[in-house]
């Protein structure tokens, strides 16, 4: 695993090829080209769908429908503006590994979500007890976004054990996962209802 460096002028760059070539795909649906088991990536190699790189950004796809749903339920609005930044970033995410050797994850992106995990967790009391996914509908949404972001991370270290993936999208990975655990918290609470406290076997 090593960390990649890149410059603001060839992040837009990337993201300009990136899309320009996304482009073209997109204006027509079935192309029959992946009828045998492989894919195109980004830089227009080609590779077997079940790859560690195609499992990586296919999970990193099933996270941005994850927090589509959530955002599909009733919001405070500091939570929906911050998920649909996430969803962004999650698309440059995807895009990033779809093209090997390029960095669109910043260090910035990673703070910006430090940041907005901090400030949801001030108000919220302490953790004392396991809890289980659920205490609302939002909430429980939460927790299945938070949990597919962990099965993201695992994929793309997966990765990261074969070929060079950027340091930041690891952390960027853990530390969604960490805020939709905490959003969880303060939606269970906001929404009516309440935390579901785990109960030990012999206790219930």
């Amino acid at each position: 695993m090593q960390e990649v460096a890149s410059s603001p002028v060839h992040i837009c760059f990337t993201l300009f090829q990136y899309n320009a070539q996304m482009g073209n795909r997109l204006s027509k649906i079935y192309t029959r080209t992946g009828d045998k088991g492989t894919t195109g990536l980004g830089d227009g190699s080609r590779v077997d769908k079940d790859s560690l790189r195609v499992e990586a950004y296919g999970t990193v796809d099933e996270v941005n429908s994850a927090v589509g749903l959530v955002l599909a339920s009733e919001l405070p609005d500091e939570v929906r503006s911050c998920l649909t930044r996430i969803q962004h970033e999650l698309f440059d995410l995807g895009g990033e590994l779809c093209m090997p050797g390029t960095v669109l994850i910043p260090d910035a992106y990673v703070d910006g979500l430090e940041k907005d995990l901090d400030a949801m967790n001030e108000n919220l009391p302490p953790l004392k007890d396991f809890i289980l996914p659920g205490g609302s509908e939002s909430a429980a949404r939460c927790h299945l976004a938070r949990t597919i972001a962990r099965r993201a991370e695992r994929r793309v270290i997966s990765l990261a054990h074969n070929e060079t993936v950027n340091e930041a999208t690891i952390r960027y990975l853990n530390r969604l996962s960490d805020l939709m655990f905490v959003m969880a918290r303060v939606l269970a609470r906001r929404d009516g209802g309440s935390e579901v406290i785990w109960i030990h076997g012999d206790q219930r």
